[in-house]
């Protein structure tokens, strides 16, 4: 579904990408691991459109992301912010329902309330939880309603960026369910990135390494303990010697 083809970007004399070959398949959930600071929220914000690549081709459905209607093009996505992302005055059901309240997917006030409150349920907050305010929620609840919104308008693509960051083991482990079962469920094209190794076996159907701007590795998450080779191993066994540098 989306392709990337020799995607660079740099930021001054900072280069971040520097060649990004990648196909994420469409109805399969695709995980990009790499350490801190290697470049893969880059990346989903160079799908996004957030970001102009200073080199390389982009396709979704193999048309250019930069061709067509930008509305459209944006109402394939959803979103599982990092940090929940939740706006603090909106109440839940307002944040679940953010895309059905505006622009073009607006749905009357009502509809997009009952959206909002089925879709809390899909992710286990009962419905008195819908006229809260997000700092009335403890973490693992704001990522719920995080996980709710970036489904409530049914995306062919849902992006989750570090989905279980500040997030207690058990808690992370309810929330790579949930989202395994979404993605099953929905069809979608998942993309996660993430440096958690639960997440990635959790949700994983491939998984790509970026490191130093490329893609170092990629195949399906069955064949990602046998690969050879040594960046891998590394990262997904958490050693310290190897040859990804380490600071000491």
């Amino acid at each position: 579904m989306i392709t990337l083809d020799a995607i660079t970007r740099s930021f001054g004399s900072k280069h971040v990408l520097r060649g990004v070959d990648l196909v994420v398949p469409t109805g399969q959930s695709t995980v990009i691991i790499g350490g801190s600071g290697t470049g893969k929220s880059v990346l989903l914000k160079c799908i996004l459109g957030l970001i102009e690549p200073d080199g390389g081709k982009i396709t979704l459905d193999g048309v250019d992301v930069h061709e067509g209607e930008r509305d459209a093009f944006l109402a394939r996505f959803g979103m599982l912010f990092q940090g929940g992302a939740l706006f603090d005055s909106f109440s839940v059901w307002e944040n679940v329902a953010f895309r059905l309240l505006r622009g073009a997917l607006k749905r009357p006030k009502a509809e997009a309330r009952e959206i909002a409150i089925e879709k809390l349920r899909r992710v286990g907050l009962s419905p008195d939880v819908a006229d809260l305010y997000p700092a009335e929620l403890s973490g693992g609840m704001q990522k719920r309603v995080g996980l709710a919104r970036a489904i409530a308008a049914e995306p062919e693509i849902i992006f989750f960026d570090e989905p279980t960051t500040g997030l207690d083991p058990i808690m992370a482990g309810v929330i790579n369910e949930l989202i395994r079962e979404i993605v099953t469920e929905m069809g979608a094209t998942a993309m996660t990135i993430t440096h958690d190794m639960s997440s990635v076996r959790a949700i994983a159907d491939r998984v790509a390494m970026l490191h130093a701007g490329k893609i170092r590795w990629e195949g399906p998450i069955a064949e990602m303990d046998e690969t050879s080779d040594p960046y891998v191993q590394q990262f997904i066994h958490g050693r310290a010697e190897g040859p990804i540098e380490t600071l000491r």
